[in-house]
């Protein structure tokens, strides 16, 4: 990206601020005042702010990761001090000269993009070590199916114990659980029982039917739809050898047993694709021990819609950060399912510049989108669309809030956990009663908001 040219809109720098407290901070600094040898590059913007000791801070962002660097103490990332550089650079054309990066700038770049460059090699000393033992890995991988497999089968026999003695024993006080018909053991015991049989996916959703009991006046319908879905994946599991190989990969997937991203890039069935990919929205979420970021792209070629995931543990960076609007050259290897979205990133040929309003779709469109997707994955919550020409207003019956089409033929309820916070009124604010462009994911409670265009995206 070259900041003497294209650049950043404030609302591409915004969507990467981890909270709304960071934006506000970072706001107040993107103004000339607290900074002093700014720069910038093809690639990279520099500068010194003042803060409330005697050294300034050091801030650095490589604009083609993007990644960040700062010399404060503060455990987000991007800080504020960072936040505040994008904005200044990204407000005023003048604001930031082009020049060559100071040591302590051009140090980190440096070191970064080695890493970077690097190609996958496994950690340090693997190659000293030799290559794994094929027939050791292939009877660890035999051991841990075994254990899946005990895993289900027992859950198996918990859900019918469960639905034999009645969902409404599920309710009783102690949160009553398959296995004991309402009694002893809790929903988080049984949980542990899947982390045991090295199952996290059997895990979480185990967590899910706990979370379901005595959670409205129609938990026992929702339980038994719950239910219903762990119960196909448990026999889906227990029958994977019968089943097509797409499916499989999705029945291995939702129980847990992953797939090493460099084989998806370099290994022996790998096929990259190459596209410019869009960026539509990047969301974080925290609970307390782990930090995980979802960047949604979509290919301006292919048209397929990618999900890019990533991990941290708590107070540590995200390596990845891409605002929405930019669009990267780049290489997506897509895990095996049979409705791929899942995808991990390779090489990029190009800085990310900004992209254009994505094309869209109707609702009709959208919500056939999710039935096919849903179709090859009974287990998915939700499928990423665009929407075109919709506009918010109030739902019918006075309560909550609605997508219309332009025609006003077709209206798509929103997904209750938007209504609780700003992005609907956000989005109302955006539309002002006009059609305009969303992104977000469509699902069985509804369309969730996650970026609108402005004309430049917006985070919701």
């Amino acid at each position: 990206m070259n900041p003497q040219g294209e650049r950043w809109t404030t609302d591409q720098v915004l969507a990467l601020a981890p909270d709304e407290a960071s934006r506000k901070a970072g706001g107040k600094l993107a103004a000339p005042g607290p900074w002093s040898e700014t720069g910038a590059d093809g690639s990279a913007v520099w500068g010194l702010c003042k803060g409330s000791g005697k050294k300034p801070y050091q801030a650095v962002v490589d604009v083609e990761g993007p990644a960040f660097k700062c010399s404060c103490p503060s455990r987000k990332f991007p800080c504020k001090h960072a936040l505040g550089l994008l904005l200044l650079w990204a407000g005023d054309e003048g604001a930031v000269a082009a020049g060559e990066p100071p040591q302590w700038a051009g140090e980190w770049l440096a070191a970064r993009r080695e890493r970077v460059e690097r190609p996958a090699a496994g950690p340090p000393g693997a190659a000293s070590r030799g290559p794994a033992d094929p027939e050791a890995a292939r009877r660890r991988a035999e051991r841990r199916m075994q254990r899946i497999g005990a895993g289900a089968t027992e859950l198996e026999q918990r859900l019918a114990d469960l639905l034999q003695s009645g969902l409404a024993t599920a309710g009783r006080e102690g949160g009553g659980t398959p296995g004991d018909g309402g009694g002893g053991r809790s929903w988080e015991e049984t949980a542990a029982r899947m982390v045991d049989a090295q199952a996290p996916g059997l895990a979480s959703r185990v967590r899910e039917l706990g979370s379901v009991v005595a959670s409205g006046a129609d938990w026992p319908a929702r339980l038994l739809e719950e239910c219903a879905l762990l119960h196909l994946l448990d026999r889906g599991f227990l029958g994977i050898d019968r089943l097509p190989a797409p499916l499989a990969a999705t029945v291995r997937a939702r129980v847990g047993l992953t797939t090493d991203a460099a084989d998806l890039l370099t290994g022996p069935d790998a096929a990259p694709v190459r596209d410019r990919w869009l960026v539509l929205a990047q969301q974080d979420s925290d609970d307390g021990r782990l930090t995980t970021r979802r960047i949604f792209l979509r290919g301006e070629r292919t048209g397929r819609m990618a999900l890019h995931l990533s991990f941290a543990g708590a107070n540590r960076p995200l390596e990845l950060a891409l605002p929405p609007g930019l669009v990267i050259d780049a290489d997506l290897a897509y895990y095996p399912g049979a409705r791929p979205l899942r995808a991990t990133l390779g090489e990029r040929y190009a800085p990310a510049v900004p992209g254009p309003v994505p094309p869209g779709c109707g609702i009709d469109a959208a919500l056939a989108a999710y039935g096919d997707a849903l179709r090859d994955d009974p287990w998915l919550d939700s499928w990423p669309v665009v929407l075109a020409d919709v506009t918010p207003v109030p739902g019918r019956d006075g309560r909550g809030w609605q997508l219309a089409d332009a025609d006003g033929e077709s209206a798509l309820p929103l997904d209750p956990r938007c209504l609780g916070g700003t992005g609907v009124w956000q989005l109302a604010a955006i539309s002002g009663g006009a059609p305009v462009t969303v992104f977000g994911e469509c699902g069985h409670r509804g369309f969730l908001p996650l970026t609108a265009w402005d004309p430049s995206p917006v985070s919701l």
